[in-house]
């Protein structure tokens, strides 16, 4: 009896694939439908079969699949430390290594796409829109279980998601790593104060002078 062989990728898995490949090199407005196609193994024809809107849906697609990929991943990142300051740490620290290990070739597929992206786009930054929301309440709702109120758990969660893609963006172009390295220095500590401070509330103005 011959092995049982697992199925083949769906033709609809591998358009997203290649889109996901494509968006942090080339960008959107970069690549065609003819290497999309090719890429992904698939017939002319079929790419609208599955995205009858076309490359914009297709883009849509790629970036659900990032964000429900960063928030599964940051989701286990603070389940497993249990320390948002950790979890962070250990973010910006892949990001540095998925990086460096591409020749800073790939950055954020979110941070491309949006960055090129025009008021015409109008699904694609909705999308992005509701991606980056999606990462910042992930966040959030983190910093709150470790004790912090609502509100500055929001804040501080788009301070983090903004100073993730900013710095990626950076070690990118630069083509090195320092500029993580310097925000995540320069943001750790402030994180770690923050939830010092929301977990003994009382402490600050005690040891003030």
């Amino acid at each position: 009896m011959n092995p049982t062989l697992p199925p083949p990728r769906a033709t609809r898995e591998r358009l997203i694939e290649a889109m996901l490949d494509v968006l942090p090199r080339k960008g959107y407005h970069g690549v065609g439908l003819t290497e999309l196609l090719t890429q992904a193994q698939a017939p002319k024809g079929v790419l609208y079969h599955h995205f009858p809107g076309g490359k914009a849906e297709l883009a849509v697609a790629a970036i659900e699949a990032v964000v429900d990929q960063l928030t599964k991943g940051l989701g286990q990142l603070m389940a497993r430390t249990n320390d948002p300051a950790d979890a962070l740490a250990a973010w910006m620290e892949g990001a540095q290594r998925r990086l460096a290990g591409s020749q800073y070739e790939r950055g954020c597929p979110l941070a491309t796409i949006a960055l090129e992206s025009t008021p015409d786009d109008v699904a694609i930054r909705q999308a992005l829109a509701s991606g980056f929301a999606s990462i910042r309440a992930t966040l959030a709702a983190a910093l709150a279980t470790a004790g912090m109120e609502p509100t500055p758990a929001r804040d501080m969660a788009a301070l983090m998601v903004s100073a993730y893609e900013g710095a990626l963006l950076q070690a990118r172009v630069a083509g090195q790593s320092d500029s993580m390295q310097h925000t995540a220095q320069a943001l750790l500590p402030l994180l770690r104060l923050s939830l010092q401070a929301a977990a003994h509330p009382g402490q600050t103005e005690r040891d003030a002078p």
